[in-house]
């Protein structure tokens, strides 16, 4: 893989000024380059201007987006994708700012992307499950969420719901942005399942998942609702 071929990191933020600085200190510190691009939305807590103090320091590879308001996860990554689309990077990469993703893990997905067109970092590959510091509840919720949009959608894959991705550029391209309906963590089944059924090539590399020790988790029940709804509707959908 030429390492003149961009890579960039897109990573959602709300209420994030406790870990969006480590963030980018730990993808700015691996050997491959990436660049890293924060997708705020209007965080109360000032990680915007966490980012902007910090761009002087990682010149031309630190970028931020601003939105107006909370407006979903997948809101959040559509605008990513656009902003990607419209500059030259081949692989665009999904990541969690809490480090429940571990940004050392970036450049295995670079390495699967070789041939794969998405590759999702995976919690529960081969059967394993691979988490930390989950209750038994959210592990239940979890895992049989997946069962559930396996037997739903038919997607072949062990982890669904997971949000550690690389998407390489022609995939991103192949998507309707203008279609994607999902605001929450469907967003991360919706965007598989259709990339699945115009026939690029999936992969999974498995990932631990450690919950996040500093700030607060997003997860709510109309999350889950419409997760539970999104499904039936990706079903029955064209893509």
């Amino acid at each position: 893989m030429a390492a003149t071929e961009k890579a960039l990191v897109i990573v959602p933020t709300y209420n994030e000024c406790e870990n969006i600085a480590r963030v980018a200190e730990t993808v700015f510190g691996l050997e491959r380059e990436f660049d890293l691009l924060v997708v705020d939305d209007n965080s109360p807590d000032g990680t915007a201007a966490i980012v902007k103090g910090l761009r002087n320091e990682y010149p031309g590879r630190l970028h931020l987006l601003e939105r107006d308001k909370k407006n979903g996860l997948g809101g959040a990554y559509v605008a990513g994708f656009r902003w990607a689309l419209e500059r030259d990077y081949e692989y665009v990469f999904e990541m969690d700012a809490d480090f429940s993703h571990d940004p050392r893990d970036l450049p295995r997905f670079l390495e699967a992307a070789k041939d794969g067109d998405l590759v999702l970092g995976s919690r529960y590959k081969d059967g394993r499950i691979s988490v930390v510091n989950w209750d038994w509840k959210r592990l239940v919720l979890s895992y049989g969420g997946n069962i559930y949009a396996r037997f739903i959608t038919g997607l072949p894959v062990s982890d669904a719901t997971g949000g550690f991705k690389c998407f390489r550029r022609a995939a991103l391209q192949a998507l309707d942005l203008d279609r994607i309906s999902a605001s929450g963590y469907s967003f991360q089944i919706e965007t598989t399942y259709k990339l699945w059924k115009k026939g690029f090539r999936i992969r999974e590399i498995p990932i631990v998942f450690t919950d996040r020790v500093l700030g607060t988790s997003k997860m709510s029940g109309t999350i889950i609702s419409e997760a539970l709804f999104v499904l039936i509707k990706l079903r029955f959908s064209k893509v």
